[in-house]
């Protein structure tokens, strides 16, 4: 299979989980800007979720951009990117339908961590199978800011036992965290 393929596939998929998100925001009953109130925590949710999504997206990219060649074994990781992905809907709209409560929040960090893992799993099985191309394995280094996000979200779940506003909070600084973009493929394969 070819990378364009795969791509492809995944853009998809993404597109969909990001409609799924997108439609569980309900319209209030009423026309005043009271009537908003109610929703705002759904909403908040659905935006902290497409920044992650779109974080994901992005880098999914690159890191496919980079790719030489389509093992099966990257395959199957990009299925297990792609099916914790899938379950964020899910989770972001359990969190914001109950208000940040502790077990959804706690859920969240978890439909977070989940993808990160399947995320650190897609790109070593990317650079396992592009050994020859030591630029991508070069860019990745050690990778500090992937290790870092996964310690991060296993706070924000720890957090959210104690006090679900504070381990919100770790996930928007998470998501600060990737929203500058990480450069260090784009400028290996310059």
């Amino acid at each position: 299979m070819n990378k364009e393929r795969l791509t492809a596939f995944s853009d998809g998929v993404i597109a969909i989980i990001v409609t799924i998100m997108v439609l569980e925001l309900k319209v209030p009953k009423g026309g005043a800007w009271a009537d908003l109130l109610p929703v705002w925590p759904t909403f908040l949710s659905y935006i902290l979720s497409f920044v992650f999504v779109a974080i994901y997206w992005n880098n999914h990219h690159h890191l496919l951009h980079a790719c030489r060649r389509v093992t099966a074994g990257i395959l199957w990781a990009n299925m297990h990117l792609l099916f914790w992905l899938s379950l964020l809907p899910f989770a972001t709209g359990w969190m914001g339908e109950n208000r940040f409560a502790q077990t959804p929040v706690v859920l969240y960090g978890i439909a977070l961590l989940l993808p990160a893992i399947a995320y650190f799993i897609l790109q070593s099985r990317i650079v396992h199978a592009n050994g020859e191309d030591r630029a991508l394995a070069n860019a990745i280094g050690r990778d500090i800011k992937g290790k870092t996000s996964l310690a991060i979200c296993v706070a924000g779940i720890g957090l959210g036992f104690v006090s679900p506003p504070l381990a919100c909070a770790i996930y928007v600084l998470l998501a600060a965290l990737w929203l500058i973009p990480d450069r260090r493929i784009e400028r290996a394969l310059r």
